[in-house]
C-alpha cells in the first residue's frame, strides 16, 4: 500500500515531536583534582553557589568556589570513592534539608538523613528548605518580651533569657556548659506536657558539632529518660565525620528550626559548640586556598556566624502580611550558642566575635566548679542585654538585689582573708552572701519551676536562713520548697504564672510560711 505525501508528512510530525519531547540536557562536569574532602570539577559553567552537586556513589558536594576555569566543592560523605575524571553531574538546587512534624524526636545528620535506626524520615518536596536564608528584617522583629525559663536558678534570676534572645553559653572545657543545655531542654517540658503537637510547646534543637559519639549519646539518653525527646531534634555531626558536614550542620539545624518558627512556634537551639564549627570552617576554607586572616582563620570567620545567629528573632504578629515566608506570626527562635575558652582567655579571635553578635553572655568558670559551686556561673562578666524584661515579674521582685549582694560577696570574701577584724555589718554581709551562693547551687539534670525558685531564692534574700547553719542551708530550701508545693499549691500555682506580681500579700503569706516551716526543721 503507498503512503500518500500528506500521510508521510503527519507520520515525520509525530516522530519530530516526540524526539522533542523525550530530549534533554544535563549539565555535566569533570573531577581534576580531589583530595583530603575537597574536590575541583571543570565544566559545570552554570553552577550555583551553594549548589548541591552529584558525584558517582552517591556521594554529594557543595558549590563553595566559583571561579573562572573550575569549581570548589566540598564532599559531604565518602570522599575516598572519589576518583580524578569522575563525572559530576548539577542538582539544580541549593542544598536543602528536611523540616516539619517528622523529624521531631529525632537523631539526624547535617543533610537530615536519620542515624538513630528508626528508619527513614518521610518527606515531601514542599518540607525541604534552603539550609542557609534570610534573616527576618528589622519590620518583621518586635522586642523580646516573654521569657525562656530555663529551670536553673542562677540564670532565671540573674541573667534571664527571653524568647527570640541570643545567649552566648562560654566557658573552659569541662565546667558544666552543655549540662546547662540539656536542662533547658529539659525544663521545657512545662511549656506543653512535653506533646509537640501542642502549640504552646516550645521545640529544641540541640546541635552536636565535632563532639564525642558517646558525648551525644549521653545526651540522647538523659533526654529520654526525662521525656524530653518527644519534643527535640538531635543534629548530630560528631568529630569523626568530615570537617564539611561540622561546618554545615549548625545552618542545617537552624532551617529545621525555623520551620516552626515560621509557622508561629516557640523553638530553642543550642549549638554545641560553635569553636568546633569554626576550626571545621577554617580547615574546609585553606583547602580550598581561601587566604587566612587574623589569627590564621579566614577574614570572613565573623561572617560564618553573624549570618547564622542573625536567624534567630522574635517573630512579630504581622509578619506574615509582610512577608509570605511567615505562614504565621508571633513565634520566636531562641540561641543558645557555646564557645570553649582557653584558661577563661575571652579576648580570643572567637570568643569577641560572638559575644559582640550575640545578646548577653553567661561565663562558667573553672575555678567555681572546682570549688564546688554549680553551676560555675560567674556573675561579674555574665550579663543578660534583654535583662529583667525576659523575666516575670514576681522574679524580678524577689531576686532584684540578688546579683549586687552576690558581687558584694564576693569583694568582701577576697578582702576578709587578709584580716579577722571585721564590723557587724561586713560580717552580716558574708554570712548572707555564703548563703546565698548555697542557694544558688543546683544538680545536674533537676530543673526547676518557676515558683519552686523564687520560693528557694526568697529563703536567701529574706533572711529565713541567716541563721541556718551554712551545711543546711540546701536542705533548708529543699525541704521548704516541699512544704510549699503540699500545704500552699495554690501560692506555687498563682506564682507559676508569667504575669502574677510578687505583692505585699504573697510576700506575707510565704514569709509566714517560711516562719512555721522554720519551727519545725529546728525541732
Amino acid at each position: 500500500m503507498q503512503l500518500q505525501p500528506s500521510e508521510v508528512t503527519s507520520i515525520l510530525k509525530k516522530e519530530i515531536e516526540g524526539f522533542q519531547a523525550s530530549a534533554s540536557t544535563e549539565s555535566v562536569g569533570q573531577v581534576i583534582q580531589v583530595g583530603d574532602g575537597v574536590a575541583r570539577v571543570y565544566g559545570l559553567d552554570e553552577c550555583m553557589m551553594s549548589e548541591l552537586l552529584e558525584f558517582p556513589g552517591g556521594v554529594r558536594g557543595i558549590a563553595l568556589n566559583l571561579e573562572e576555569d573550575n569549581v570548589g566543592c566540598v564532599l559531604l560523605g565518602d570522599a575516598a570513592s572519589v576518583k580524578e575524571g569522575d563525572t559530576v553531574k548539577r542538582s539544580g538546587r541549593i542544598i536543602s534539608v528536611p523540616t516539619g512534624q517528622a523529624m521531631v524526636g529525632r537523631v539526624v545528620n547535617a543533610l537530615g538523613q536519620a542515624l538513630d535506626g528508626k528508619g527513614a524520615i518521610q518527606v515531601s518536596d514542599d518540607d525541604m528548605r534552603p539550609i542557609e536564608q534570610d534573616a527576618p528584617n528589622v519590620i518583621e522583629r518586635e522586642p523580646v518580651s516573654e521569657p525562656m525559663m530555663t529551670g536553673i536558678k542562677a540564670l532565671d534570676s540573674m541573667i534571664p533569657v527571653g524568647r527570640g534572645q541570643r545567649e552566648l553559653i562560654i566557658g573552659d572545657r569541662q565546667t558544666g556548659k552543655t549540662a546547662l543545655i540539656i536542662d533547658a531542654i529539659i525544663n521545657q517540658r512545662n511549656t506543653g506536657g512535653g506533646d509537640p503537637t501542642n502549640p504552646d510547646q516550645v521545640i529544641c534543637v540541640y546541635n552536636a558539632v565535632g563532639q564525642k559519639q558517646s558525648t551525644v549519646v549521653e545526651v540522647l539518653r538523659r533526654l529520654e529518660e526525662a521525656g524530653a525527646m518527644a519534643y527535640t531534634i538531635i543534629v548530630n555531626a560528631s568529630a569523626s565525620e568530615e570537617a564539611s558536614m561540622q561546618f554545615i550542620s549548625p545552618y542545617s539545624a537552624t532551617a529545621m528550626a525555623e520551620r516552626f518558627r515560621d509557622e508561629g512556634r516557640h523553638v530553642l537551639i543550642a549549638y554545641d559548640d560553635l569553636t568546633k564549627q569554626a576550626a571545621a570552617y577554617r580547615q574546609v576554607m585553606l583547602l580550598l586556598r581561601r587566604p587566612p586572616g587574623r589569627e590564621a582563620f579566614p577574614g570572613d570567620i565573623f561572617n560564618l556566624h553573624s549570618r547564622l545567629l542573625e536567624r534567630s528573632a522574635k517573630v512579630s504578629v504581622k509578619a506574615n502580611e509582610l512577608n509570605k515566608r511567615f505562614s504565621k506570626g508571633g513565634g520566636s527562635l531562641t540561641a543558645l550558642p557555646v564557645v570553649e575558652t582557653q584558661e577563661g582567655d575571652v579576648s580570643a579571635y572567637i570568643p569577641t566575635n560572638v559575644i559582640s553578635i550575640t545578646d548577653g553572655q553567661i561565663f562558667l568558670e573553672g575555678n567555681l566548679f572546682y570549688a564546688g559551686v554549680r553551676p560555675a556561673v560567674n556573675v561579674g562578666i555574665s550579663v543578660s542585654r534583654v535583662g529583667s524584661a525576659a523575666q516575670t515579674p514576681a522574679m524580678k521582685k524577689v531576686a532584684g538585689g540578688l546579683r549586687i549582694n552576690l558581687a558584694q560577696f564576693r569583694e568582701l570574701e577576697a578582702f576578709a582573708q587578709f584580716g579577722s577584724d571585721l564590723d557587724e555589718g561586713t560580717q552580716q554581709s558574708l554570712n548572707r552572701g555564703a548563703r546565698l551562693v548555697e542557694l544558688l547551687k543546683q544538680g545536674q539534670y533537676v530543673p526547676m519551676k518557676n515558683s519552686e525558685q523564687i520560693v528557694g531564692i526568697f529563703c536567701g534574700t529574706s533572711g529565713l536562713v541567716d541563721d541556718v547553719d551554712l551545711k543546711q542551708v540546701p536542705e533548708f530550701e529543699k525541704g521548704f520548697v516541699q512544704y510549699m508545693n503540699d500545704n500552699h499549691a495554690d501560692i506555687m500555682e498563682t506564682l507559676d504564672g508569667w504575669k502574677t506580681k510578687w505583692d505585699d500579700d504573697i510576700a506575707a503569706k510565704v514569709q509566714a510560711a517560711g516562719e512555721e516551716f522554720k519551727k519545725s526543721f529546728s525541732a
